[in-house]
């Protein structure tokens, strides 16, 4: 299992790189303001980051459960990204609404736009990740598989 460190630099270096990739982008795909943007990408990365402490550990906590390991497979990792991006989706949606000053189908949109750009970010980090800074768990797995 990962130590609370180890989980505060994931967490903290994930909205960070997503903060400087997303915000730019969703101020010119939708065509607002810079500023508001940013503001809402960081109330969106406050929010974010509590939850992926969260849920990296009650998701971490379950799979070591289940499986006996926290190491993830493909399909764990699919599951894993969808189920976080859900969870923030569904506390996110409003404040969008409000802080854009838009109506919530327009939130909607917007909301299910950071989802597909943050699934596949969500993705892509987690492995890289994982591949960089294994946990013990998951490098003692891989070890035994490779025996």
């Amino acid at each position: 299992m990962r130590t609370t460190k180890d989980r505060i630099r994931q967490a903290i270096s994930f909205e960070v790189i997503g903060l400087l990739l997303s915000v730019p982008l969703a101020a010119v795909v939708f065509g607002f303001d810079a500023g508001k943007t940013s503001v809402l990408g960081a109330i969106g990365a406050t929010m974010a980051t509590t939850w992926n402490y969260l849920f990296n550990l009650m998701f971490d906590h379950g799979l070591k459960r289940w499986t006996g390991s926290t190491r993830k497979s493909l399909g764990m990792r699919f599951l894993h990204a969808i189920s976080f991006e859900l969870g923030l989706m569904l506390a996110f949606l409003p404040i969008i609404a409000w802080w854009m000053e838009i109506g919530l189908l327009e939130a909607l949109l917007v909301d299910i736009a950071f989802v597909l750009f943050y699934l596949v970010y969500a993705f892509i980090f987690t492995w890289c990740y994982d591949t960089v800074f294994p946990d013990n768990d998951a490098r003692g797995q891989a070890k035994a598989v490779s025996s």
